[in-house]
């Protein structure tokens, strides 16, 4: 069957604007849909990465190349609101002020990145002193971190009940800033209050420059948390080291909190538009870890970035690239084989009892009424683009109406009985 040669890409972040680049760049129309009124994402709040280089500067460029580049539609401010087809014919409304406008395309990759968690604890919201790791960031960025003494808190609504997983970026992005700030004022002392240093990869040289710095590491148990409170016109933060065995009191002019990266609160609904699933942690999950990394068991639909689990900015590049090129392999092609072991209703048989369209995993039945002898005939009619042959519409017939095709209850009937009979 014929197939639209257009990617919808939802998500105008790094992910969302390489993805969207790397696709149009082989002649593809896309359609780039960003929810916020601007590009960029997280990534307009970086000001440095662990390998150098100038994450801004990368943004500016791929900003500039996205906003002139011929074969991409920018949509900001807007929303995904319905999506209807399969693999090759996707119409998708959006919705923007009020408005909405539907658009067709032969691909979705979904790009829509994730969010900082805002601390709850350690006084964060109480007193301006206490910032997250952005937020001082930005201090370091406009010169206005000038603290004598500085505590970073590491796995702060991150590696617990509600969000198990390690956000990864922590560590790696708190050591970055500690560096910074000892590079512009190295009398400054830092104390990294942690569970456990994950600057996985070359980020390792981080903790080994950062230690030979001076800044100091302190291991705390999850049991029993640092604590921080005003002392005086400074900040207390207490800790109990389980090394030493006994309870540290550090005075500190400011605290700067790792908080988690936390999934969008949004992924569920657009998951259910997209019969896309999320994992336990409410990331969107891919079909296989090692064999389908980019996209997902819904045929022509593809995630990258910070949607899919907390990465770095060079791995969301690597991943944007390959769910690109990934997406390509369906776009360059001018019509979609089908499964051969697909469903097939025997018109006769079926009296249109719907037994086997709501169990349908893949949503590939479709309840039909038509004339016949002057008498409204019911019955099913198949998808062969969206349907797997997973057979479980065989299974719930129970009037033989629909069957695999090669998989007839006659055919498995003759494979029992070769195989029950004796060898001779």
């Amino acid at each position: 069957m014929g197939l639209n040669h257009g990617a919808l890409v939802i998500g105008g972040g790094v992910a969302g604007m390489t993805a969207a680049l790397a696709i149009a760049d082989q002649g593809f129309d896309v359609h780039l849909v960003e929810r916020s009124c601007e590009l960029g994402g997280h990534a307009r709040h970086v000001r440095s990465l662990p390998e150098g280089g100038s994450p801004q500067a990368l943004l500016h460029d791929l900003f500039r190349r996205t906003i002139g580049h011929p074969r991409i539609s920018v949509y900001l401010g807007t929303s995904v609101q319905a999506v209807n087809g399969f693999v090759g014919n996707f119409k998708t409304t959006l919705g923007a002020n009020g408005s909405a406008v539907e658009v067709e395309h032969g691909v979705v990759v979904v790009a829509t990145g994730a969010d900082e968690l805002k601390p709850t604890e350690y006084l964060y919201g109480e007193d301006p002193r206490v910032v997250t790791q952005v937020e001082l960031e930005a201090e370091i960025d406009t010169g206005n971190a000038n603290a004598k003494t500085v505590v970073m808190i590491q796995c702060v609504g991150s590696r617990d009940a509600e969000h198990p997983y390690c956000s990864r970026l922590c560590c790696a992005h708190a050591i970055r800033n500690a560096l910074k700030m000892k590079e512009l004022r190295p009398e400054t002392d830092i104390f990294v209050l942690y569970r456990d240093v994950r600057t996985y990869g070359f980020r390792e040289s981080l903790y080994t420059r950062a230690r030979k710095a001076g800044i100091r590491f302190i291991r705390y148990e999850p049991e029993r948390k640092p604590e921080v409170a005003r002392h005086e016109e400074r900040l207390r933060v207490t800790v109990y080291d389980p090394i030493l065995q006994v309870q540290l009191a550090i005075d500190c002019d400011k605290v700067a909190l790792s908080a988690a990266v936390v999934p969008l609160a949004t992924s569920q609904d657009l998951g259910k538009l997209l019969k896309v699933p999320l994992n336990q942690d409410k990331y969107f999950l891919e079909a296989h870890l090692k064999l389908r990394p980019v996209e997902f068991a819904t045929d022509g639909v593809f995630l990258c970035g910070l949607a899919h689990s907390p990465k770095g900015l060079d791995e969301t590049l690597a991943q944007a690239s390959a769910t690109a090129a990934r997406a390509a392999t369906i776009l360059s092609k001018e019509s979609m084989p089908l499964e051969a072991a697909i469903s097939h209703v025997v018109d006769a048989n079926c009296d249109g009892c719907a037994y086997c369209i709501d169990p349908c995993p893949y949503k590939a039945l479709t309840l039909i009424e038509y004339m016949r002898n002057g008498e409204i005939k019911k019955t099913v009619e198949t998808n062969e683009a969206l349907c797997k042959g997973c057979g479980v519409c065989q299974g719930t017939c129970p009037k033989q109406g629909i069957y695999i095709r090669n998989f007839r209850l006659d055919q498995l009937g003759a494979m029992v009985q070769a195989a029950l009979e004796p060898i001779p």
